[in-house]
């Protein structure tokens, strides 16, 4: 009997062994905003602090604008003349969110 449960156990320990470890998963939005808001925070301390992260993680983002694109799109098209800045700013200004 003793050696069926040492058998076991060895079993189980073995199988356990080789069992590959899962990937990490790439981190949610809520953790970047995590990290981001943590290193905001660096020296605050207490109530300051949790009031602060409660603040900064609640935080929406900005929706994004026409205008906004409209800025984006003109910085990423420095140095284009013509046809070719005509054809990046529409595919620029049309790109999804």
């Amino acid at each position: 009997m003793k050696h069926l449960l040492v058998a076991c156990i060895a079993l189980s320990m073995s199988a356990f062994a080789s069992a590959a470890p899962a990937a990490p998963a790439a981190p949610t939005a809520q953790q970047g905003k995590m990290v981001t808001c943590n290193a905001d925070a660096s020296g605050k301390k207490g109530d300051e602090r949790k009031a602060f992260m409660k603040t900064c993680l609640s935080a929406k983002p900005e929706p994004v604008t026409q205008q906004s694109k409209m800025k984006t799109c003109n910085v990423d098209a420095a140095g284009k003349k013509g046809d070719e800045r005509k054809a990046f700013m529409k595919t620029c200004l049309s790109a999804p969110k």
